[in-house]
């Protein structure tokens, strides 16, 4: 509690609760996106718990590669649980409400997830083209003391953005509107209510976004342009498969996870607004978690490979 009161956590609000308006159904409908929310749910802890099981027991996926992936998927299984698991639960219920304590832990931590997973897949991308720009100094760059610093850094950035996004939005104030037009606490969203002048961190929110998701983007597109004009000088189209076959599962997954984020975050607060909004967040928050693994498990053979192995052993 002391550290929420240093994050201006502490202030008082006229508000002491938020209702989550989420997605109104009714019937046989809200049922039916009951079912599909939980089973979404359950698979996607399921199948990243899978992938975290199959790179720890295998010899062969003990790479810089893997060991990236391997923390992809613990970080998205906190991810989905901070948003899913109340999402769920208030499709059925009729109080969706949630404390303002409660708003503010749940979007310092969702933040703090999405930040750290831009800058992972950038580590994820600067890997890859180390591995096929750099392949005889790849062993001796991509060491495994170098790949916990550079996870380090990944969390590092994203708990110093959120925390900083927080002190602002921690700090305004919400008078006679309650109402919160999305399933889960978000900065716009919560921008959209506040009754206070909310600029200063409009501003701060806009430059951290622009940071967290320019500077990662500008080294993914850099690091596969230079692998693309690699792979193209290589004569035989065998090599040519084998070095794309190696970047296209996680080429895909950013492709995903990039423009899903970058359709939501880059525009004003107030085309927030819109229930097209709320969808689009659906598909970073519960179907690209939801696919990446089986994107990497599907698209990547040496995953395909051990996963046979690790089942083949078990029986």
């Amino acid at each position: 509690s002391s550290f929420f009161y240093r994050m201006g956590w502490g202030n008082e609000t006229k508000v002491t609760y938020f209702i989550l308006l989420g997605f109104p159904t009714t019937g046989e409908l809200q049922l039916l996106l009951f079912s599909a929310l939980l089973l979404a749910y359950f698979l996607t802890v399921l199948e990243n718990l899978l992938i975290i099981l199959i790179i720890r027991n295998n010899p062969s996926l003990q790479k810089p590669m893997y060991f990236f992936l391997g923390n992809l998927s613990v970080l998205e299984i906190w991810y989905v649980c901070v948003i899913e698991p109340k999402m769920i639960i208030d499709v059925l219920s009729h109080d969706k409400r949630i404390s303002f304590q409660g708003c503010m832990i749940q979007l310092y931590f969702f933040v703090t997830f999405v930040c750290t997973e831009y800058v992972l897949l950038a580590v994820m991308a600067w890997d890859r083209f180390v591995a096929i720009c750099r392949p005889l100094r790849y062993p001796l760059i991509m060491q495994h003391k170098f790949c916990a610093q550079l996870i380090a850094v990944c969390w590092v950035c994203g708990l110093t953005t959120s925390s900083i996004k927080l002190s602002f939005i921690a700090q305004l104030s919400f008078c006679d509107v309650d109402k919160i037009n999305h399933y889960f606490c978000d900065i716009s969203p919560l921008l959209n209510i506040s009754c206070s002048d909310s600029s200063w961190a409009e501003l701060v929110d806009f430059i951290l976004a622009l940071l967290v998701i320019m500077v990662p983007l500008c080294t993914v597109v850099a690091s596969y342009i230079c692998i693309l004009f690699i792979v193209l000088k290589i004569p035989s189209s065998q090599g040519r498969q084998k070095a794309f076959s190696t970047c296209s599962s996680h080429l895909t997954v950013v492709i995903l996870f990039y423009s899903t984020t970058l359709f939501t975050y880059a525009h004003p607060k107030l085309m927030y607004t819109y229930p097209a909004n709320k969808l689009v967040s659906v598909l970073y928050t519960v179907v690209v978690p939801l696919l990446n693994p089986l994107i990497y498990c599907l698209r990547n053979k040496d995953v395909r490979s051990a996963m046979r192995k690790t089942f083949t052993c078990r029986r």
